[in-house]
């Protein structure tokens, strides 16, 4: 499973990015997906998941209300709408599969990284 994760960039805080994951190989429909961030410095932290059907979504504490986690499995894709921006949510976002199907908060469940995308975020 290869996955490729894009829609990164430079953005003033109070502003929105929308980052997507395409997956290729594999049986996409069948895992649970994660966002995952590293800010420079700092240690890799869980932003998001989503079960395979998509019914089930949770997200960290840090963005709760402002992200939003979504799927298409017709497209192979999982995207992460981020609004409301702050220099806090700086960093490196990775995209992960779990092939336990439900997604997890912790980065040893998932079985497949992309290589990721960075967000920048201006003050």
């Amino acid at each position: 499973v290869q996955l490729q994760a894009s829609g990164g960039g430079l953005v003033q805080a109070g502003g929105s990015l929308r980052l997507s994951c395409a997956a290729s190989g594999g049986t996409f429909r069948t895992y649970g997906m994660g966002w995952f961030r590293q800010a420079p410095g700092k240690e890799r932290e869980f932003v998001a998941a989503i079960d395979w059907s998509g019914k089930s979504s949770y997200y960290a504490d840090p963005v709760k209300g402002r992200f939003t986690i979504s799927r298409d499995n017709a497209k192979n894709t999982v995207a992460l709408q981020m609004n409301s921006l702050n220099p806090d949510d700086t960093a490196n976002y990775s995209c992960a599969a779990d092939k336990g199907s439900w997604g997890s908060n912790y980065p040893y469940a998932y079985d497949y990284w992309g290589q990721g995308t960075l967000v920048t975020v201006s003050s």
